[in-house]
């Protein structure tokens, strides 16, 4: 998302620059591609590194910006305290998280949320939350009420979109008939993503309905990992389902997929995966996660987590609808998203906000 709202920002108006708490990584490279310096401080994760902070500091006095955009809690709290030692510069925090359990966060991230109570109300100039449902838990946990505005995430309308021949390029890579039915799950490997939840729906469907295929991509999602391996041979569906891994093709993916799912169990604020098929004109059948409900709208269906029997059950209804009422209710996903979620609209709410911060510190 990061890299989406960068590389719609109006460089003719803002001159952004990226410092990532640890290295670059895949994203920073792609950001450097757009012309954006990144500068990787270097900490290890889950350690604080007094060098790095201090060295952040005398960036930031240096370069003294008129508008620091932190990007989760972590870097909301040390952004926050860089801000206060660089000169008071005025901070926008990023909150992309909805759930605080300790079953799919980590001990740190959850202090570091905790420890950051107490600084939003006297730090940050506004708290950016990606969905309504991360602003209501956050507002819940403490954190200052009047500063939050939700600003949801955006996907590029103009690269995930319907596509024929990705349908078909995707079915013959995967070695499977052209009409095949294929559900697609876009998740890296976590326990808030509940794999199993989704493989034990699949054995639902193959019973009532076989001959579908099931694509898994995302980091960890291989037939390396023994876990997902072991699911898979226990419930017998080894066949019917490819991990494909980390793809970089996401866009040809979703397009190809005859339904798109979301089997999360809980964290998710806002789901991007859920967007990016929408955008594709792809049915979604997802938990009643985050702001799930309020993205697919009446344009797919909402399961409860852990039920695959009701996920089984809507990904059946989706499959079986005649050909041009899912066209149709495609279309409308797809003008849903154009309408809502487009990454200019979100974009140009972020450079609004920015614009007002800078004003008003001036």
């Amino acid at each position: 998302m990061l890299y989406r709202l960068l590389s719609r920002m109006n460089r003719d108006r803002f001159a952004p620059e990226v410092v990532s708490l640890m290295d670059k990584g895949a994203i920073g490279e792609k950001i450097e591609i757009l012309g954006i310096p990144v500068k990787p401080l270097g900490m290890k994760r889950g350690r604080f590194d007094m060098a790095s902070f201090l060295y952040l500091v005398r960036h930031m006095r240096k370069a003294h910006p008129r508008v620091l955009q932190t990007w989760m809690y972590h870097a909301n709290f040390v952004g926050s305290l860089a801000s206060k030692l660089a000169g008071n510069i005025s901070v926008v925090w990023g909150i992309h998280h909805s759930t605080f359990t300790q079953e799919v966060n980590k001990k740190s991230t959850i202090w570091v949320a905790k420890a950051c109570v107490p600084l939003s109300k006297r730090i940050p100039a506004k708290i950016i939350c990606c969905s309504e449902a991360s602003k209501r838990i956050h507002a819940d946990l403490g954190y200052d009420s009047k500063k939050i505005v939700v600003i949801p995430n955006g996907v590029d309308v103009s690269a995930f979109k319907p596509d024929a021949e990705a349908r078909s390029s995707v079915r013959k890579e995967l070695g499977i008939a052209p009409d095949a039915p294929l559900i697609g799950f876009v998740a890296r490997f976590d326990p808030q993503k509940d794999h199993e939840n989704f493989f034990k729906a699949a054995k639902a469907l193959l019973e009532k309905k076989p001959g579908v295929y099931f694509a898994l991509c995302g980091e960890g999602v291989t037939p390396q990992n023994d876990m997902l391996s072991n699911w898979l041979k226990e419930m017998g569906i080894t066949r019917s389902v490819f991990l494909l891994g980390r793809r970089d093709d996401i866009p040809r993916l979703a397009a190809s997929f005859d339904v798109a799912t979301l089997t999360s169990n809980s964290g998710e604020a806002f789901p991007n995966v859920l967007v990016e098929a929408m955008a594709c004109g792809v049915l979604c059948v997802a938990t009643d996660i985050g702001d799930s409900a309020y993205i697919i709208g009446d344009t797919g269906f909402i399961v409860p987590p852990k039920e695959p029997e009701a996920l089984a059950y809507s990904w059946l209804k989706v499959l079986e609808m005649p050909h041009e009422e899912r066209r149709v209710l495609g279309e409308k996903a797809r003008e849903r998203v154009a309408t809502n979620f487009d990454i200019s609209i979100v974009a140009a709410k972020y450079e609004a906000l920015y614009e007002e911060i800078a004003t008003q510190r001036a």
